[in-house]
């Protein structure tokens, strides 16, 4: 019997060096593969996500991206999914870069967003470099308040204390993807949680949540804004060491409630806890929000299905 050859890739997005950041497994060519072959391949590679480049279905996208996590839930929004896919497609030359600044656009659901590709040109070389991914989330929607702070840090595996933040809440933001801000005292207070999945499942389920963003104002670099984990038992992530769909709507929450500025970069930290440290860079100008960031391709390989 003849086997289908498919090639992979692990792309580590937010990240200068292999082996840190968050790892997207990257399947390209993917266009003749069936949305339960791809679930299966998601299950395989048991990655937070994984990510399938295809051709795209809307005239005004240059490709389409589908990502699942292990479960086989198929995610939307613009995070670490698809920056390490356009990472992926510059480096290896698969875009044409025009400049300093080239812009594509990708099929994400029901959306179409733009992509921004920076780039420079060596002396010795006559092509344009990758150095940073730049991608348009959608305008921010704020949710649900959560109201029960004692049960939530139950959920968590914290005390109640560890969760309040004065005048922080507990809310749902999206950009794209809807996850529950959660404020934490301390970086400590963050790194003692341990979720039980089943309970904080109700919890975000109980205000239209899908993952859990905790987050403190004390972080390892005094420029950063936010020290973060996510935890998603809504869709089978355990935990993911950088959360673009989550960073997002964390700075726009902090932008509402006058801890950043609604205008400018900002830096939340995320991975540390796992021993994969990152940087996810947010550029908010208002409601317009982008995501940056660029990756390293450390791993390639053939599916033989």
């Amino acid at each position: 019997m003849s086997r289908q050859h498919v090639r992979f890739y692990i792309v580590d997005v937010f990240a200068q060096e292999p082996l840190s950041g968050n790892p997207l497994a990257l399947v390209v060519n993917a266009q003749d593969l069936s949305q339960e072959t791809m679930q299966r391949i998601a299950r395989e590679f048991n990655q937070s996500e994984t990510t399938f480049l295809l051709p795209p279905t809307r005239h005004e996208a240059d490709w389409r991206l589908r990502s699942f996590t292990p479960v086989g839930k198929e995610v939307g929004g613009a995070g670490h999914n698809a920056l390490g896919a356009w990472w992926w497609l510059a480096e290896t030359g698969q875009l044409k870069l025009s400049g300093p600044q080239t812009v594509f656009h990708q099929e994400i659901g029901e959306q179409v967003l733009a992509v921004e590709v920076l780039a420079d040109k060596r002396e010795e070389e006559a092509l344009w470099q990758p150095t940073t991914i730049s991608m348009r989330q959608t305008a921010p929607s704020f949710g649900a308040i959560h109201t029960d702070p004692a049960e939530l840090a139950a959920a968590l595996g914290l005390e109640s204390s560890d969760l309040f933040v004065e005048g922080l809440p507990a809310q749902v933001v999206s950009t794209g993807a809807a996850h529950m801000m959660v404020p934490v005292q301390s970086r400590e207070a963050i790194s003692r949680a341990q979720p039980d999945a089943k309970r904080l499942y109700q919890h975000l389920h109980s205000v239209g949540g899908q993952g859990c963003y905790l987050f403190s104002l004390d972080t390892v670099d005094p420029l950063a804004a936010a020290y973060t984990r996510f935890f998603n038992p809504t869709e089978g992530i355990v935990e993911d060491p950088a959360t673009g769909t989550a960073a997002g709507p964390l700075a726009c929450y902090l932008a509402k409630y006058g801890r950043i500025d609604s205008w400018g970069t900002t830096i939340i930290e995320q991975g540390y806890d796992l021993a994969r440290p990152s940087r996810i860079e947010i550029r908010l100008q208002g409601d317009e929000v982008r995501i940056c960031g660029s990756g390293v391709t450390a791993a390639e390989g053939m599916l033989r299905l």
